[in-house]
């Protein structure tokens, strides 16, 4: 009976704030909205290139594997669909001028720092595409979906991307957070914290998901009881941290209740709450070089920082990234710096969002830059500033296309370059694992609790 109550205190919470949204950001019209899949491609971003041809119009993306790709998905990683493209030329230290508009400052910063750092520049391919049913849903999000009072939530949306017509940061935010990635997924991946000297010990780890908002059989993200996404990570080498476990109920809107999560411990065997699994607490295997907020680019509540979304940017991303995806790690993995060899980066038109840490409140991150792709609106590449003003971590989230779901923005692995102390963290590595898994149908929510993480954690 407890239990019944709690939800449903919960879930009118829930309403409540939500439905004070409307006065505070109002939803796009049907007109607007109209024009998704005319002037604008299905998720928001604009049809047409650039004048002056260096961004191509968008065609429908890549939804499919083209001619004379293929592979076999459950034993192979994607293989590269434009094997025959040639870089077009190469950004260094020397030449970074040429091409100041199209660098970020984090870049900037990377290339005068390492003297070996370049960047390879290839064609841009707008290859992002998703499945018509998604489109279908982000439509209709344009009219139903809207942002919570606080900006920190939204209500009545399906499957992903719920604002494809922005009226502000919040609501990218939102769209990152909640984007189309499957229904279930499972897959591997290595990380190694690589220290100034270059050296570095591989961590292995088996994550999954269950994207709760993107079940076809949900109506309305109403229904959810504020959970969108279900996710369990077991770190599985090496020997010293195997066995450890962590479990997150991620919030649909965090003022109604934050972020939930556990920890399992096999030196303790118990499962406890792990309230630090947020915000700039260091994140799970990365030797302190990053936050828990900064996995996958950004993740988790909004509250701490005031965000403004500036105009639109060409810059060069690293994108259609597929050579990372067969890399061994040793060929990729570098003293202080990635390969740079192995890694495409493509001008690409992006939004460009700043946050900045509001008064009163503490993060060890004082202002962050994103910069987030039009199309997939996922984050590319980012800056994330100290107390002092000072540039200390740049990330980098290469893109590629999982053409055979359709589903796109998802990174070919992530870094995260410490350009004070000269370390680095290679993160979501997977060259030289099974592949990601994008339909993993025998997963089940009822995995998703504290006393089943229990019997995964075993050594």
């Amino acid at each position: 009976m407890a239990v019944t109550k709690k939800v449903i205190l919960m879930t009118a919470a829930a309403v409540a704030v939500m439905m004070t949204a409307g006065s505070a950001w109002a939803r796009v019209s049907a007109d607007q909205a109209a024009r998704l899949g005319k002037d604008l491609t299905p998720m928001g971003s604009e049809r047409a290139g650039s004048p002056d041809g260096m961004i191509p119009a968008w065609d429908g993306g890549l939804s499919a594997p083209p001619a004379g790709i293929k592979f076999n998905a459950k034993t192979d990683n994607l293989p590269n669909p434009f094997p025959g493209d040639q870089a077009k030329f190469t950004v260094t230290g020397a030449n970074a001028g040429q091409y100041d508009q199209y660098l970020t400052d984090g870049y900037k910063a990377l290339l005068k720092k390492y003297g070996s750092y370049k960047m390879k520049v290839y064609q841009s391919r707008r290859t992002c595409a998703l499945p018509e049913y998604a489109y279908a849903a982000i439509k209709a999000n344009a009219t139903n979906a809207t942002l919570s009072a606080d900006g920190d939530g939204i209500s009545n949306f399906t499957v992903g991307m719920p604002f494809p017509i922005l009226n502000n940061a919040m609501e990218l935010i939102m769209d990152k957070r909640f984007s189309y990635r499957g229904y279930k997924t499972t897959r591997q991946f290595a990380a190694a914290p690589v220290q100034s000297n270059g050296s570095y010990n591989l961590i292995s780890v088996q994550d999954e998901a269950i994207f709760r908002y993107a079940n076809p059989a949900v109506k309305s993200s109403d229904t959810l009881n504020n959970i969108g996404l279900l996710y369990i990570a077991n770190t599985i080498s090496p020997a010293r941290l195997a066995g450890n476990v962590i479990l997150v109920h991620e919030s649909i809107n965090s003022a109604v209740e934050p972020r939930k999560a556990w920890s399992y411990s096999p030196g303790t065997r118990r499962v406890r709450r792990a309230p630090d699994i947020a915000y700039d607490n260091p994140g799970t295997n990365t030797d302190a070089m990053s936050t828990s907020d900064s996995f996958d680019g950004f993740n988790g509540a909004l509250d701490r920082y005031d965000w403004t979304l500036k105009d639109r940017q060409v810059k060069f991303i690293a994108y259609n990234a597929y050579d990372i995806l067969h890399t061994k790690y040793a060929d990729m993995v570098k003293p202080t710096h990635l390969n740079q060899d192995v890694i495409r980066y493509e001008p690409h038109r992006v939004h460009v969002v700043e946050a900045k840490l509001k008064a009163g409140t503490r993060h060890v991150y004082a202002r962050r830059v994103m910069y987030m792709d039009e199309d997939a609106k996922t984050v590319s590449s980012a800056e994330n500033y100290d107390g002092r003003g000072q540039l200390w971590r740049v990330q980098e989230v290469p893109m590629v296309n999982a053409y055979h779901v359709p589903h796109c923005g998802t990174g070919a692995m992530e870094v995260v370059y410490d350009v004070l102390s000269g370390r680095y963290l290679a993160l979501s590595m997977r060259a030289e694992e099974p592949p990601v898994n994008y339909f993993a149908d025998e997963l089940n929510e009822a995995r998703y609790t504290p006393e089943a993480i229990r019997s995964l954690g075993v050594r």
